[in-house]
């Protein structure tokens, strides 16, 4: 069974990666082997043999001197070496070992200056003796030579004594001789036996010698066995000790350092051999990729013949591809200004049906009856306004006829006035439309009170159809200059949109709150709020979109229309709500420009200004 070439491949990869590893972790694990640190130890462990020989050499002089500087103290850098010495045997495996001749060393230690500080004690007291013996002696010899009649041949050779015995117990702490305290020991014995000549008196200075000579004699042995027992202590083994267990280590660490170059040549040859491996294949490989580039390039050329035909396909796709959008840019377009338009028809079939409503229920229609009864009283017409009850009351009846036909006149006059800005908002909104196909858009004068009044006078129906309480929130805005219509437009798809949102609430007061606001001196804010349905977060970021609708009956084409016609005055249109049933608020920025402002520095505002007929500010 033949191996995929992959396998290969993919084998020697891991095999190269593998052995490349090795060779870096044992070129480190090698190169990072120090030795220095295990001088450095056996220095330290050389320096604490010495501290321990002056501390011996201290303990022997204050035996034979008055000094008592023989203390001991371990150097400040123990621990830091302590923690050298475990991490090294532990990487050697020679932790426990390692601890317990730590642990043997600190003990000696201990003991040597438990030993050291009661040789002190004692030490202290022999001295402070042998140092008082001469005083003692020199005060019993001063009391003996004094006159003393025919006993001063006994007491001449009392105090020869005293002196022999001073005299053999200082040799007897010089030559270090149990022979001479032997002696001291039977001549303090002689002298005891003339204590009881002596008078009271002298008495007390002979105690008081004999008394110092046996604590001399006491405390001299005390003081040589604790010397000999300092001596016994096994501090320098147990540091010779701890110096074999470095030297075990570092024979350790060696060993391994050996294997890891072992490990490396190894892997070096390994990489050795893939490297010359793979320069066979690489030479094998360039010979297969000559020989696949001929081949490619007699089939490049197949494929560039196959690539024009493709071409020409491609291009006349494209060309029927750009047909495709622009008719669907055009039905965009229509989809627009029928919306739009359809807004505002709404307005005009609200402002025919109130002026028809009128006309059938007018009071003109009493003018035909007076005028009927008049002309059956032509021939006595005067006697019957005179006379009859009925032509007595007709002059006051033509009279209020009058008031009543002026009335009618004046709201027909009214509403007949909205039906004409509607259908001139229906021109404009046409010609909006056929002047985005080329000409620049047409900017004037505006005040924000007219606009908003304008825009909810052509939803005033549908708003007092559904009980819809507006609330006006209007700061004091100076008349300024933007696009009329397409300002009215996305006001006028806003408030239907409010309507609409309210329609199936019950349960609290439908409202609509409409505000402006300058914001910055450079931004007007324009919010259409309701407390309707509210919008869900997956709506949210779709409300614009051409064709998105939450409506059975909608198309959604109004606010994606609102967008645009924000955008084109180079603003936005933004939408919050904080979810469903707590209602939406429309926000829409829009640059602020006054009438009575600096010149407008934007070229394209004043070649509007000049081509919808109106001054430029300031011009």
């Amino acid at each position: 069974m033949k191996v995929p070439r992959i396998y290969k491949v993919a084998t020697l990869v891991v095999v190269f990666i593998a052995a490349l590893t090795l060779l870096a972790v044992m070129s480190l694990k090698v190169y990072s082997s120090d030795y220095s640190e295990y001088f450095e130890l056996r220095d330290f462990v050389r320096k604490l043999k010495q501290y321990d020989t002056g501390w011996n050499i201290k303990i022997v002089n204050s035996r034979i001197s008055a000094s008592d500087n023989f203390l001991f103290y371990l150097p400040d850098e123990l621990n830091k070496r302590w923690a050298d010495l475990d991490t090294i045997t532990r990487s050697n495996g020679l932790s426990g070992l390692w601890a317990d001749r730590r642990e043997k060393y600190m003990i000696a230690v201990q003991n040597k200056k438990a030993l050291v500080d009661q040789f002190k004690e004692h030490n202290k007291a022999l001295r402070e003796g042998l140092v008082s013996l001469s005083s003692e002696a020199d005060s019993v010899q001063q009391l003996l030579k004094s006159p003393r009649g025919q006993e001063s041949t006994q007491y001449q050779a009392l105090s020869s004594d005293v002196l022999d015995v001073t005299l053999t117990l200082l040799e007897c702490e010089i030559y270090k001789t149990d022979e001479r305290c032997n002696e001291v020991e039977a001549q303090s014995k002689v002298l005891g036996e003339y204590l009881s000549r002596l008078s009271f008196d002298d008495q007390k200075h002979f105690k008081s010698f004999l008394a110092l000579v046996d604590s001399i004699l006491q405390e001299r042995p005390v003081v040589e066995d604790l010397l000999a027992r300092i001596g016994f202590i096994p501090v320098t083994q147990t540091l010779d000790s701890i110096n074999e267990l470095l030297n075990e280590s570092q024979r350790r660490a060696e060993s391994k350092s050996r294997q890891y170059q072992y490990v490396l040549i190894i892997c070096a040859s390994i990489m050795a051999f893939l490297m010359v491996y793979l320069a066979l294949r690489l030479k094998r490989s360039y010979k297969i990729i000559h020989r696949v580039n001929r081949e490619l390039q007699s089939a490049n050329e197949c494929l560039e013949q196959r690539v024009e035909e493709r071409t020409r396909a491609l291009l006349e796709a494209e060309r029927e591809l750009v047909d495709a959008a622009r008719m669907s840019g055009m039905a965009e377009i229509a989809n627009n200004v029928l919306h739009s338009v359809g807004n505002v028809l709404n307005s005009v079939n609200v402002s025919a049906e109130i002026i028809a409503r009128k006309l059938s229920a007018s009071k003109t229609l009493g003018l035909g009856r007076a005028v009927n009864l008049m002309n059956e009283h032509a021939q006595d017409l005067g006697q019957f306004l005179t006379l009859d009850e009925k032509g007595k009351l007709l002059p006051h009846y033509l009279s209020q006829l009058v008031e009543a036909v002026a009335v009618e006149q004046s709201f027909i006059t009214k509403e007949l006035t909205q039906l004409t800005k509607s259908i001139d908002h229906i021109k404009d909104i046409v010609s909006t439309q056929q002047a985005y196909a080329g000409a620049a858009r047409l900017i004037e004068p505006i005040n924000v009170i007219d606009l908003f009044e304008d825009a909810l006078r052509m939803n005033s129906d549908a708003l007092a159809r559904h009980d819809i309480i507006v609330i006006k929130d209007y700061q004091d805005v100076p008349n300024f200059i933007s696009d009329k219509h397409r300002l009215l437009l996305i006001l006028i798809n806003l408030i239907s949109n409010a309507k609409q949102a309210m329609s199936n609430v019950v349960g609290h007061q439908r409202e609509i709150i409409l505000s402006v606001s300058i914001i910055t001196n450079t931004k007007l804010r324009f919010s259409v709020r309701d407390m309707g349905e509210g919008i869900t977060a997956e709506n949210m970021s779709m409300i614009f979109n051409h064709g998105f609708t939450t409506r059975k009956d909608g198309h959604g084409f109004g606010l994606h229309s609102c967008a645009i016609a924000a955008v084109e005055m180079n603003g936005h249109l933004t939408v919050h709500s904080d979810g469903p049933g707590l209602g939406a608020i429309f926000t829409l920025e829009i640059p602020l420009v006054l009438v009575d402002g600096p010149r407008i520095d934007n070229p394209e505002v004043n070649v509007n200004l000049k081509l919808s007929g109106r001054p430029a500010p300031n011009s």
